[in-house]
């Protein structure tokens, strides 16, 4: 048997879904249940049926799946397929900043640990975080973490002025605005599309900024015919297939090749994917204080969420 035809026995047997996020390999977005971005993601974890996720991403989008559903056995083919930005915002260190601004709602970026997210009000997503963000009332003394780009943006088209933490994703804050400007110069009927973990100088050149979701129902929506992309390669697969007539470009992140690839979220593979199913392994275990604390501030941005629109 194939490995596909393997996967879709065994999910079966197992009654598991496999959720997959845009910036994973093609044969793996091909073969998922549901591909999208962290929103999107955290809601089909939440709404599951299945017995066992499998969830073909990084480590703190298992991690909230399984915040979700304490008693599915949630796995990731990969567990060193972690985050940049998640690692950015160490517990002890977050911890000491946080309590250095007693005032302070926090809210966190879905793209933080665990023990980051028990330390939050509220998480948000670059689907939602302008909404999550104007939930609270203008007085309200707001930190913003880890991205520092992400929440620069928000602050900029908000007027807020929210305490940021210094993290970074490595995928969106390599891109430069010099191999921007040689692409648009290159390609002058092209469209620049960018997601706001993006740096604020090539935000500023943005024709649409936006969540890797608003990002491909902009190019599947919009006349143009060309487009440059700042963010992960993999999201370059869905609209492609949504756009067959369209032209996307990467911006790269060296000189090197035309890409942006995320190391982590491409540690998973259709082998990796199959082992997972198969053995239930790796899994992913937190204790039980953390997932009681750590669901609140998710399930608020779900309840927010809903009521703004963004998710039925």
């Amino acid at each position: 048997m194939q490995l596909t035809d393997k996967i879709n026995k065994l999910r079966k047997e197992k009654n598991a879904i496999i959720l997959a996020h845009y910036y994973q390999v093609p044969e793996i977005q091909d073969i998922a249940d549901y591909v999208g971005d962290s929103l999107g993601l955290a809601q089909q974890a939440a709404q599951t049926k299945a017995d066992m996720i499998v969830f073909a991403g990084v480590h703190f989008m298992a991690e909230t799946a399984k915040i979700l559903n304490p008693d599915k056995l949630v796995v990731l083919p990969d567990m060193n397929a972690g985050c940049s930005l998640a690692a950015s915002a160490p517990e002890k260190e977050f911890r000491a900043f946080v309590n250095s601004y007693p005032d302070h709602k926090v809210i966190s970026y879905i793209n933080c640990t665990a023990a980051v997210k028990t330390m939050s009000d509220v998480i948000c997503t670059s689907g939602n975080a302008v909404q999550i963000v104007e939930s609270f009332p203008k007085e309200t003394k707001l930190i913003f973490a880890p991205d520092k780009n992400l929440g620069g943006y928000i602050n900029s088209i908000t007027g807020r002025d929210m305490v940021l933490w210094d993290g970074t994703c490595e995928v969106h804050d390599i891109l430069s605005t010099e191999a921007v400007i040689k692409l648009k110069m290159e390609h002058p009927d092209a469209k620049l599309i960018a997601h706001p973990e993006c740096k604020a100088a090539l935000l500023q050149l943005a024709d649409f900024v936006g969540s890797t979701t608003a990002l491909l129902n902009f190019s599947k929506n919009d006349s143009s015919k060309k487009y440059i992309v700042a963010t992960e390669t993999g999201i370059l697969h869905k609209m492609q297939q949504q756009s067959p007539d369209k032209t996307f470009l990467i911006v790269p992140s060296d000189e090197t090749c035309n890409c942006n690839d995320c190391p982590y979220m491409k540690l998973n593979t259709l082998e990796k994917l199959l082992s997972a199913l198969e053995n239930g392994q790796p899994a992913i275990e937190l204790p039980e204080d953390v997932i009681i604390k750590a669901r609140k501030p998710i399930e608020r941005m779900l309840e927010i969420s809903k009521k703004m629109g963004l998710i039925k």
